[in-house]
Formats: C-alpha cells, sequence, structure tokens
C-alpha cells in the first residue's frame, strides 16, 4: 500500500469525493430518462514497483450517455529512465513519482449533446503541482452551451486568480487540443492547465473549483439538449466527429502516454474512446 502524506491524501480524498458526485448526478440524468443504468466499478493495481497503487474504473452505458468513464488512479513509483526527462521535475538520477488525480469522458447517445473530458490531477517529483482541465467536444456545436460552459469555467478561475489564469488556460487548451494532421480542435475548447506554481492550498483550491464548476455546468448542458429530436445526419455527423477525438487521444493526447509509461490499467487509460466511429 502506498504511503501518502497529508497532501497527497488530501488530494486523493477530494477526486474520490468528486467522482461520487459526478456519477451520482449523471445516474439521476439517466432516472430522468427513464433509464436504470449505472456506474460499474472496476478495482484495479498498479503492477510494476512494490506497492505501486492503483485506482478505480466506472463505467456507464446507458439511454442519455452511451458511455461515460470516470476514473479514479493513486499510484506511485519509478519512471524509465527514456521517460523520466519528460515529466517536471524528473530525471534518471530521480525518477520517482506519485500521482492521483481523476479523469472523465463522456460519449454521448444524442448527437445535439455535447462529449466532455475532465481531468484533474496532483503530481509529486522532486517538484509538486496541480493540472488538469475541462474541454466541451460537441459534434453539433451550440453558442449557448459553449457560452455557459466557458463563463463557469471563466468564473472558478477568477474566483481563484491570479492562480486561475483564465486567459492562458483557455489559450493553453486552444492550443493543446488541436489536432495537427486534421487542422482542427477536437472540440470548442475550455481550459488547460499544467504544472501549476502555487503553493499547495492555493492550487489545490482552484482545482477543486474546476472540478465543482464542471459537475455544475455539464449536467445542465445535458439537460437541454438530451430530449431533440435527432436524424441519420445528425447521426453520421457525430460518429465522424468520433473518429477525429479518437485520433487526437490516440496520436497526441499526453495522458493517454503518461498512462501507457506507468503501467497504469489499459482499460482505464483508453476509456475515453468512443464505443462506435467512423471514418471516411
Amino acid at each position: 500500500m502506498l504511503t501518502l502524506d497529508t497532501e497527497q491524501q488530501a488530494a486523493r480524498t477530494w477526486f474520490e469525493s468528486l467522482r461520487d458526485r459526478i456519477c451520482a448526478a449523471f445516474e439521476a440524468i439517466e432516472r430522468e430518462a427513464g433509464s436504470d443504468a449505472a456506474f460499474d466499478f472496476t478495482p484495479w493495481a498498479r503492477e510494476g514497483d512494490e506497492d505501486g497503487g492503483g485506482g478505480m474504473r466506472g463505467v456507464m452505458k446507458g439511454r442519455v450517455f452511451e458511455k461515460v468513464g470516470v476514473n479514479v488512479s493513486t499510484v506511485g513509483g519509478a519512471f524509465a529512465p527514456d521517460f523520466a526527462g519528460t515529466i517536471n521535475g524528473a530525471s534518471a538520477d530521480a525518477p520517482h513519482f506519485f500521482a492521483t488525480g481523476i479523469s472523465l469522458v463522456a460519449h454521448m447517445t444524442n448527437p445535439h449533446v455535447p462529449a466532455v473530458h475532465m481531468n484533474t490531477r496532483f503530481l509529486t517529483t522532486t517538484k509538486r503541482w496541480f493540472g488538469g482541465g475541462a474541454d466541451l467536444n460537441p459534434p453539433l456545436p451550440y453558442d449557448e452551451d459553449t457560452a455557459d460552459f466557458h463563463t463557469a469555467l471563466r468564473t472558478a478561475c477568477e474566483a481563484h486568480a491570479p492562480v486561475g489564469d483564465y486567459p492562458r488556460f483557455k489559450q493553453w487548451a486552444d492550443d493543446y487540443f488541436w489536432i495537427p494532421h486534421r487542422k482542427v480542435h477536437r472540440g470548442v475548447g475550455g481550459i488547460f492547465y499544467d504544472h501549476l506554481d502555487a503553493p499547495f492550498d492555493e492550487g489545490f483550491a482552484f482545482t477543486r473549483a474546476v472540478g465543482d464548476a464542471f459537475l455544475a455546468i455539464f449536467p445542465r448542458i445535458v439537460r437541454r439538449r438530451m430530449g431533440l429530436p435527432a436524424s441519420a445526419a445528425d447521426e453520421a455527423a457525430m460518429l465522424a466527429f468520433r473518429g477525429r477525438y479518437a485520433e487526437f487521444n490516440l496520436v497526441y493526447d499526453r495522458g493517454t502516454l503518461f498512462g501507457l509509461k506507468t503501467g497504469g490499467n489499459i482499460d482505464a487509460i483508453l476509456m475515453s474512446l468512443p464505443p462506435r466511429a467512423t471514418w471516411a
């Protein structure tokens, strides 16, 4: 079993509590749609280093959420020497790390309801920092949804300024969630931050605010769109959009690479992939 210090345990406890609240909120939406779908939780242990930790993989497939994964992991160990040099505060001489965080991806049944990604995390090497963010990925964008999503995240940032630097984090998301070979953005953006240069209490408070903002706004957007009629053309647009989403996550996403390089659970790492997609 991993031995956690006070900061690491506080972060882990928060991510687990956020998972529980998000899963309850998503299950409530399924009930409103007349579905009894619920999350199926599968624990996993990290293989490799002694006391490497592990996590809990939660997946639900329902009437509104075609596939949603909400994972929490708390892991530690040592990076491979060739990978250590790519991580803040790690090196071949100091390869050890600790990481705890929550990762969520939802692919929706109705093409009018946007897919979404949210991830927040706390990492320890020779340095300590928070990172994460959230971004909205609608196959059929609505200006109202985009504006409301960004307003929620901007409000969270502004309440924790200067740590929460909304203009910088919004631009970071725009730059990061770009598919170079397609020359398109993955979605309509959000915020992205990493290596947060702030004392623990300030970084933690901001990261909690990001999670709370996501939980406040995304279910509201889902309820707004989930009853809209969808045509065959709408469905085709969603499946093509999902293909591009999968391309980004398999080719460019740093979280996917981090999970694979640190002995994470394969199914949890790849839960971001959609259940159905098309390519021309």
